[in-house]
C-alpha cells in the first residue's frame, strides 16, 4: 500500500460505506430482525471476509438476495436462534466446499436458471416490502394493515416511499450521473436522508405525521455489556432438528452461487492479475458465514451491487472495504441515535427498487425471446421458488433444463435427409439406449426400394440397444429392397 492507494480506497470506502448503510439496515429489517443485526453483518463481513478473501474489490455482506430464506427458514425452524446454528453449518459446507475445489462447477448452472431463481428473489422481496411501504411496522406485513376487513394505509409512509422510489429512479438518468456532485451521492443513501429529513420535520412542525411513520430502533451501547447482550447465540440443540440440515444446505448453495455470480461479474468491471480464486473465495465466506452464525448475524455473500460501486469509486485494495467495515462499525455502535430517525418506508423504497432491478421486465422479455429452451426453465425455476422455496424451485429449474437439454441433444443426434430415392442418416455424435426411439423413428421413415447411406464418422461409441436396432433394420433391408452403404454394423 501507498500514498497513492490510500488517497484512492478512502473515499472509495467512505462511498461504499454510504452505500452498504441503509442495505444493511434495510435488509435485517425484511428479514423481521433488529437493524442492528443487518450492521453486525456488514460488520463481518467488511472486516472479517474482507481479510481472507482473494479478491481485492469484491464487498461482501448481507445481501437481499436471501432474505426470503431466512424469513421462511425462521418460520420454519421457529426461531432465530436456530436459524444461527443453520448458518454456522452452512458455513462449514462453504468451507469445504472451497476445500474440495468446488468453486469450478459454478459454469454447469444454467443461466436460465440463475436469472428465475435472481428474479424469483425480486419478485418475493417486493411482496414483503409493499406492506411497509403503505405504513406496516413490526413482521405482521398485510395482517397488520388490516383492521375490521378495512385497509388502513399510512399516508406519510406511503408519499416517504414514493419519494425515495422516486429519487432512486432519477439517480440512474444520466443528467445525475454526469453532474459532479448529484453523481457522487448513493441514490440509496439520498432516499433514506430523505425520510429522514420527513422524520425530523415531521416530528417537529407535525407530531401526527410523524406517528404515523414507523421508524427502525437500534438500542444504545452504553457498555460492552450491553453489547453482547444484544447479540444472539445460536441454538446449540436444534442440531436435532433435521430441518436444520435442509436450511444450511440451502444457505451455502444460494450464497455460494450469489457469491461466485458476483465475482464472475467482477471480473468484467476490473480485472485482477491473477485472477481471484473461486475456490478461496468460498472458503472465506465459509468462515464469514461461521463467524456470523456465531455471533448473531445474517448470511453473508459477496454483493454485486456494492462490489461494483467501490471499482467505480476508484478503489484500488482491499482497505476501501476495510474502511467501510469500520466506518459501519463505529456508525452502529456511537451514532444509532441518528440512525434511528431513518423511516422503515425509506428502507422498504431502497428494497423495493433492488427487488425491481432483479426481476425487471426486461429480463423476461430477454428470455422470452431467446426461445423455449431459456424461458421454460426461467418461468419453472421462478414458479418453484415462489411455491415450494428456494432449495426446490433451484431443483425444479435445474430439473427442467436438463430434460429441454436431452430433448434438443436427442433431435439433433441423429438427421435423416433425402435425396430422390437416396437418405442421408447422419449420426452427429456418440449414440447410447436414450437415442433408441429417436432411431426407430428415423428408420421407419424410409420407404422400400431405397438407398440408404450412412454418416457416422462424428460417433465414436454406439451403445449395443442401438446396434441391436441397426442390425435388425439392415437384415430386413433386402427383402424391402432397400440397399444400405456405409452401415455401422456388420450383416450376415
Amino acid at each position: 500500500m501507498n500514498l497513492n492507494t490510500l488517497r484512492q480506497d478512502i473515499p472509495a470506502g467512505l462511498v461504499v460505506f454510504l452505500v452498504a448503510l441503509p442495505l444493511c439496515l434495510g435488509i435485517a429489517q425484511a428479514s423481521g430482525l433488529p437493524p442492528f443485526v443487518g450492521l453486525l453483518t456488514g460488520v463481518i463481513g467488511g472486516l472479517v471476509v474482507t481479510t481472507f478473501s482473494p479478491s481485492k474489490f469484491a464487498v461482501s455482506g448481507p445481501a437481499a438476495g436471501l432474505v426470503t430464506i431466512v424469513t421462511g427458514a425462521i418460520e420454519t425452524l421457529g426461531s432465530f436462534s436456530a436459524l444461527l446454528l443453520a448458518l454456522m453449518i452452512a458455513g462449514v459446507l462453504q468451507f469445504l466446499l472451497g476445500a474440495l475445489r468446488a468453486g469450478r462447477f459454478i459454469s454447469l448452472v444454467p443461466g436460465s436458471v440463475i436469472k428465475g431463481m435472481l428474479a424469483a428473489i425480486g419478485i418475493l422481496l417486493i411482496i414483503q416490502q409493499i406492506p411497509v411501504a403503505l405504513g406496516a411496522a413490526g413482521e405482521e406485513g398485510w395482517s397488520s394493515l388490516l383492521n375490521e376487513g378495512a385497509i388502513n394505509v399510512s399516508l406519510p409512509a406511503v408519499a416517504v416511499a414514493f419519494a425515495g422510489l422516486l429519487v432512486l429512479g432519477l439517480w440512474t438518468t444520466p443528467a445525475i450521473k454526469r453532474n459532479r456532485w448529484l453523481g457522487w451521492m448513493p441514490g440509496p443513501l439520498v432516499a433514506v436522508l430523505l425520510g429522514c429529513l420527513a422524520t425530523v420535520l415531521g416530528g417537529r412542525f407535525y407530531p401526527d405525521i410523524a406517528s404515523h411513520l414507523p421508524r427502525i430502533s437500534l438500542p444504545a451501547f452504553d457498555s460492552f455489556a450491553t453489547l453482547t447482550g444484544e447479540l444472539e447465540r445460536p441454538d446449540w440443540l436444534a442440531w436435532q432438528n433435521p430441518a436444520v440440515y435442509i436450511v444450511a444446505a440451502t444457505l451455502a448453495i444460494v450464497a455460494s452461487l450469489e457469491t461466485l455470480l458476483s465475482q464472475e461479474a467482477l471480473k468484467k468491471l476490473r480485472t485482477q492479475t491473477p485472477a481471484p480464486s473461486p475456490d478461496k473465495e468460498m472458503r472465506a465466506q465459509g468462515i464469514g458465514n461461521l463467524l456470523s452464525g456465531f455471533m448473531g448475524g445474517l448470511p453473508i455473500t459477496a454483493v454485486i451491487v456494492r462490489s461494483s460501486v467501490n471499482v467505480s469509486a476508484g478503489a484500488r485494495s482491499k482497505l476501501s472495504i476495510l474502511i467501510h467495515g469500520v466506518l459501519l462499525l463505529v456508525c452502529g455502535l456511537w451514532f444509532s441515535g441518528l440512525l434511528n430517525a431513518i423511516p422503515l418506508a425509506s428502507l422498504a423504497a431502497v428494497l423495493l427498487y433492488t427487488g425491481y432491478k432483479l426481476a425487471t421486465p426486461g429480463l423476461f422479455v430477454s428470455q422470452i425471446r431467446q426461445g423455449a429452451p431459456q424461458w421454460v426453465p426461467f418461468m419453472a425455476t421462478i414458479g418453484g421458488i415462489l411455491i415450494f422455496g428456494m432449495l426446490a424451485g433451484i431443483g425444479i429449474g435445474l430439473a427442467t433444463q436438463i430434460l429441454f437439454s436431452i430433448y434438443k441433444s436427442h433431435r439433433n443426434a441423429m438427421l435423416l435427409t433425402r435425396y430422390d430415392d437416396h437418405y442421408v442418416l447422419r449420426f452427429q455424435q456418440n449414440l447410447t439406449f436414450m437415442h433408441n426411439p429417436r432411431l426407430k423413428g428415423l428408420l421407419a421413415q424410409i420407404p422400400e426400394n431405397s438407398v440408404v447411406i450412412v454418416d457416422h464418422d462424428n460417433a465414436e461409441y454406439i451403445d449395443p440397444d442401438v446396434e441391436a436396432i441397426l442390425q435388425d433394420f439392415g437384415e430386413g433391408a433386402k427383402k424391402r429392397g432397400i440397399q444400405l452403404n456405409q452401415w455401422p454394423v456388420k450383416l450376415a
